[in-house]
């Protein structure tokens, strides 16, 4: 690690968002440290994604740490509840969709905080987006400005003076934006998996909200989709 750069810690779910947000860390001159969180998703393989992901944008480490959510259930991502598709009738943005896990990325950002304060660094950054997103409340402004204060109250480091900063920089893009931009940085996204239900070896179902966000971002881009599918295309 160059001594001039700042350590950050990036979230890293092994999808096309936070890929491109580590990318963004690394431009901005941070020395990465990528944290993933199996919390019992639906499969592994974007864990598998997150560590390609980690290792080809040149991130300093890459730790996975494991939160049992499945426990709590509550989820389509996390129990035994469908995932919403367009075959089912399912139109994006009609009100909060079962993939919606409880509290995710609040969990998800305290362990990241928990690792930044034993790492001396002050900058978070997630994925979070809320223009082209499924209507999930923790992925809205207000919810990281609400977090980001949290962190300075709730820590020695903020209370002893330091300032924590959550960084979420794909807020206010489009799908099409952040595949443009990942493209600019080099990101592979062929190495990538959004699915809500990829198989084991990371194709993509090509039907739910991710697939078909994702999707959509890249025919708006003007940008092939490097997307593997079961069944080798979407339909």
């Amino acid at each position: 690690m160059n001594k001039a750069e700042k350590p950050a810690v990036v979230l890293v779910s092994g999808g096309m968002d936070s890929a491109v947000v580590l990318a963004i860390a690394r431009e901005q001159g941070h020395a990465v440290h990528a944290l993933s969180v199996r919390y019992g998703q639906r499969h592994t393989s974007e864990l598998d994604a997150a560590e390609r992901v980690a290792r080809m944008l040149g991130a300093v480490q890459h730790k996975t740490v494991n939160v049992d959510l499945r426990s709590f259930g509550g989820s389509a991502l996390t129990d035994d509840i469908a995932v919403p598709t367009d075959a089912d009738g399912h139109a994006i943005g009609d009100g909060i969709p079962s993939t919606y896990v409880p509290a995710r990325n609040t969990i998800l950002l305290a362990l990241a905080l928990g690792w930044a304060e034993v790492l001396g660094a002050t900058d978070l950054f997630c994925g979070v987006n809320a223009v082209d997103y499924s209507g999930y409340p923790d992925c809205r402004p207000e919810f990281i400005d609400g977090f980001e204060a949290l962190a300075n109250l709730a820590t020695k480091a903020g209370v002893e003076g330091s300032r924590f900063r959550v960084h979420a920089p794909l807020m206010h893009m489009s799908k099409a934006d952040i595949a443009r931009a990942g493209q600019r940085l080099g990101v592979d996204f062929s190495q990538t998996v959004s699915c809500y239900q990829a198989d084991a070896d990371g194709r993509a179902c090509g039907h739910c909200d991710a697939c078909r966000l994702r999707a959509q971002g890249f025919t708006d881009a003007g940008i092939p989709d490097p997307t593997r599918y079961v069944g080798g295309a979407i339909g």
